[in-house]
């Protein structure tokens, strides 16, 4: 039997096939619009992280540090300035009802992605919904 050798340019194209392929699976349910809900306050220090795909593109991670003791609106209101400073034109972010952060698409943007990586504040629930 034959073993079967690939050459360097093969390898690489085989592994960009393969993480093209990856990658569309992982991209779930884009939208338009995506609205972040924080209920109940900070018991202590954390961090929310959260990851925002454009389909075809890097994701961007989103990272906010949330002191102890923080309200649900304060939590809100920094996340949401975190969103503004990490991502690039093409969206928009605003602070709706308090509690809530919405991250919207510019118009001639394609949809995309937000997807909660990882919290360690505890006390803190975050409801993650596709608008």
């Amino acid at each position: 039997m034959k073993a079967c050798t690939l050459r360097p340019r093969q390898m690489f194209l085989t592994v960009v096939a393969g993480l093209a392929v990856a990658s569309s699976a992982a991209w779930a349910e884009p939208s338009n619009k995506w609205r972040i809900e924080f209920n109940e306050a900070a018991q202590s220090d954390g961090s929310i992280v959260f990851s925002v795909m454009r389909q075809g593109a890097v994701p961007v991670q989103v990272v906010t540090n949330v002191p102890g003791g923080l309200t649900e609106n304060d939590i809100a209101d920094l996340v949401g300035k975190s969103f503004k400073t990490t991502l690039n034109a093409g969206y928009q972010v605003e602070i709706d009802d308090g509690e809530h952060v919405l991250v919207k698409k510019d118009d001639d943007s394609p949809d995309f992605e937000i997807r909660l990586v990882s919290s360690t504040v505890p006390g803190v629930e975050i409801d993650l919904q596709r608008e």
